[in-house]
C-alpha cells in the first residue's frame, strides 16, 4: 500500500492586515479605507499542519469611534489572508473602538424663546450644551403666554445621520427617546421641570464630518400638541461625548505614594507592604 498523501492546506504568502473602513449602504460596492497596515507572516510554501503566527501592530491610529448606523458603518478589523494559486483564504475579525473624552472646558447653558404671536410664548432652558453618554439633562420650561389649549408636551432625542457630499447628501432622522413632560393644559406663569437620564438609551458620541463621508448629530426636540392635534416644536442641537469609566493614575505616581507610606508604621506598630497600603487607601 502507498502511504497516504501529505495534506496540502495552503500554498502561498500569509498576510495579516489591520484596517479602518467606512461602508456607505447606498454605495455598497465601495468601501472607503482610512487606515490600512499590512504585515507578511510567512514566506511562500506549504502548510502541512496547524501553525501559529505571532503578529503585532504598534502605534496604530484610531482617530474615530466604531459606529453602525442606518446608512453607514465604520469598522476596525483584522484580516488574515492566505494567498493561493486559485483563490485566497480570507478571515476577518472586527474590533470595537471607543474614543474617550475629557470634560469640555466650555459648557454653557441653552436658553431659547419660542412662540406664536398673541397665542403662545414660552422660554426653555437646558443646564448644559454638552453631555456625556451617562449624563442627566436638567432644564425648565416657562409659560409666559398661553392662549391655546395645550394638552400634551414631550421632549424627544433625535439622532440625525448625514451621509454623502454635495448633491448626494442624505439625511436620516431616528427618534431615540420620547419623554413626556406634561399632560394637561398649562397656565400663564407656570414652570415645568425637565430631568432626562441618558443612561437608559443607546447613544453614541457626536461625530462631525468623519473623513468627509458622514456625520452623526443629536437634537433635543421640544414638542407641544394642542387639543386639535396641531404640533408645535423647537429643535436644539446638543453635543454628546463618551466619558472614561475609570480614571487611572500613572503607575509611577502610585508607586511613589506607596513608598512614602511604607516608611511609616501603623498605630499598632505593624509595618505594611506598599500593596497593602494601596489596597487600604482604595477602600477608604
Amino acid at each position: 500500500m502507498k502511504p497516504p498523501a501529505r495534506p496540502r492546506v495552503a500554498r502561498g504568502l500569509i498576510e495579516e492586515a489591520d484596517a479602518l473602513s467606512a461602508e456607505l449602504y447606498y454605495d455598497r460596492g465601495n468601501h472607503h479605507e482610512f487606515v490600512s497596515l499590512v504585515k507578511d507572516l510567512a514566506r511562500p510554501g506549504e502548510i502541512t499542519q496547524s501553525q501559529a503566527f505571532d503578529f503585532e501592530f504598534t502605534h496604530v491610529e484610531k482617530p474615530y469611534e466604531s459606529y453602525t448606523g442606518q446608512n453607514v458603518k465604520l469598522r476596525y478589523f483584522l484580516r488574515a489572508t492566505i494567498s493561493r494559486r486559485l483563490n485566497d483564504v480570507v478571515k476577518e475579525m472586527d474590533i470595537v473602538v471607543h474614543t474617550l473624552s475629557t470634560y469640555p472646558e466650555l459648557n454653557s447653558s441653552i436658553k431659547m424663546e419660542v412662540g406664536i404671536e398673541d397665542c403662545l410664548h414660552i422660554e426653555f432652558e437646558y443646564n448644559k450644551s454638552k453631555y456625556h453618554l451617562k449624563d442627566v439633562i436638567v432644564g425648565k420650561i416657562y409659560f409666559l403666554l398661553v392662549r391655546i389649549k395645550i394638552k400634551h408636551m414631550e421632549i424627544d432625542i433625535i439622532k440625525r445621520e448625514t451621509t454623502g457630499t454635495g448633491p448626494n447628501v442624505y439625511h436620516e432622522n431616528d427618534t431615540i427617546a420620547k419623554y413626556e413632560i406634561m399632560d394637561g393644559a398649562p397656565v400663564r406663569g407656570e414652570s415645568i421641570p425637565i430631568r432626562l437620564f441618558l443612561a437608559g438609551y443607546e447613544l453614541t458620541p457626536t461625530m462631525r464630518d468623519i473623513n468627509k463621508k458622514f456625520s452623526v448629530r443629536y437634537y433635543l426636540n421640544l414638542v407641544l400638541i394642542d387639543e386639535e392635534e396641531r404640533r408645535y416644536f423647537k429643535q436644539q442641537e446638543v453635543v454628546l461625548w463618551r466619558k472614561g469609566d475609570i480614571v487611572r493614575k500613572s503607575m509611577s505616581h502610585q508607586a511613589a505614594i506607596a513608598s512614602q507610606r511604607f516608611e511609616g508604621t501603623t498605630s499598632l506598630g505593624e509595618v505594611r507592604t506598599p500593596s497593602q497600603l494601596s489596597d487600604n487607601n482604595c477602600r477608604q
